[in-house]
């Protein structure tokens, strides 16, 4: 026989193993290049979830509900009236501000027009003293005569009493002169001292009446519950006639167009994860062929369990350590938001490249302008300043800055 006829064949099992072994190395090396050129680059989770803003719909004054304009999913814009509520009493609360406001304007503007008047009255009543001291003057001379001649029998005892009678007459009516001098110059010393250096508008009893009058149309404006962001409604609880107090949730406005995904990562996956890293989302309500676009918006300040209302409490014997999940906000791009909506709630598949690190770990410095606004509300408070200066050029406002001189100064 020859050596090939004599060599042992070689079993099928081993060339079975010897191939098995070589397609797991292969695998192996497959899965490390992978890994090492594109996995490693990132990081991904399935507990995500979509959240957004719940906006609280309150009533900002207290009032029975006569009307609702907006239900359950009905979208709505800024600045459209959701509830109204009884505006009787505001109307007539706003009538008497108006009222009162009005009066005080008249009665602070007469007291600008008596210091004019007050002025020339001071200068007439000064012209009638030197008249009066005048005809003292001269009845005192009279009677000086009088009594010289007296003397010598010129003069009558009767005659002298007239003289006598007619220096005290003189004296009283000077002492009246300056009486009446006086009370008017205290009188325009009061009025200086309200309205001096100011206008009607800037006296301090008109700017409270003034503040009555705004306070009065805010609460009448205030009766139309408006939107203060666009969104669509949800969660109402208000209902006809139904009484409310000022702050009581009447329904909830959810803006979809600026929701936003709270991913929650392992504390082992955010060790390289930085502020606008790129990330891809993908959606359970459509499945993997939409593809969500998004970046980083920011890292949280701690850990799920560390705000919790129960934190953990790991200082008992039998601890078993838990790892931990940081949540990562996630903005979306409006883009696809606005092709494919989300819901608050929705569940989510998050993948963020962390292959650049250069971005911050933690957001770095206050913001310049306010996260959020509404300008739903300045509309009343313009309408109300508008009513306050309509009053007050109705009512004579309008005189100037003054200070009436003192007569002789």
């Amino acid at each position: 026989m020859s050596d090939t006829d004599n060599a042992t064949p070689r079993s099928p099992r081993k060339r079975l193993l010897i191939g098995a072994a070589v397609l797991f190395v292969a695998l192996g090396a497959a899965y490390g290049a992978y890994w090492g050129l594109v996995a490693r680059h990132f990081e991904s989770t399935d507990d995500a979830y979509v959240q957004g803003d719940l906006v609280q719909i309150t009533p900002q004054i207290a009032g029975t509900v006569i009307g609702l304009h907006a239900d359950d999913t009905d979208f709505v814009k800024a600045g459209e009236p959701l509830a109204e509520l009884d505006r009787a009493d505001a109307d007539v609360a706003l009538a008497q501000a108006e009222a009162s406001l009005a009066q005080t304007v008249r009665q602070v503007s007469t007291l600008y027009v008596q210091n004019t008047g007050l002025a020339a009255d001071i200068s007439a009543r000064e012209a009638q003293a030197r008249s009066a001291r005048s005809e003292l003057a001269r009845a005192q001379n009279d009677l000086r005569r009088r009594q010289a001649l007296a003397k010598s029998g010129g003069v009558s005892g009767e005659e002298l009493l007239h003289a006598q009678s007619a220096v005290q007459n003189a004296q009283a009516a000077v002492s009246a002169a300056d009486a009446a001098i006086a009370a008017s110059r205290a009188t325009l010393a009061g009025n200086e001292a309200l309205t001096s250096n100011t206008t009607v508008a800037e006296h301090p009893n008109v700017k409270l009446a003034s503040a009555k009058v705004r306070e009065a149309y805010l609460n009448l404006a205030r009766t139309h519950v408006l939107a203060p962001v666009s969104g669509y409604v949800a969660r109402r609880s208000a209902q006809l006639g139904q009484r409310v107090a000022a702050g009581a949730p009447l329904m909830a406005i959810v803006p979809l167009d600026g929701v936003w995904v709270d991913a929650n990562f392992k504390e082992v996956q955010i060790g390289r994860m930085r502020i606008g890293q790129p990330v891809t989302l993908t959606a359970d309500m459509y499945g993997s062929k939409v593809v969500y676009h998004g970046t980083v918006a920011g890292l949280g300040a701690g850990t799920g369990s560390a705000f919790a209302l129960l934190p953990a409490q790991n200082a008992s014997g039998n601890w078993i350590k838990v790892v931990q999940r940081v949540p990562v906000r996630i903005a979306l791009d409006k883009a696809d938001l606005d092709a494919h909506p989300l819901r608050l709630g929705l569940s989510m598949d998050v993948k963020v490249d962390i292959s650049d690190t250069s971005g911050q770990a933690l957001a770095q410095g206050a913001r310049r302008e306010p996260a959020y606004a509404s300008e739903a509300f300045t509309q009343a408070d313009a309408q109300a300043s508008a009513a306050v200066a309509r009053i007050l050029a109705d009512n004579g406002a309008g005189v100037p800055r003054m200070a009436a001189a003192r007569s002789g100064e």
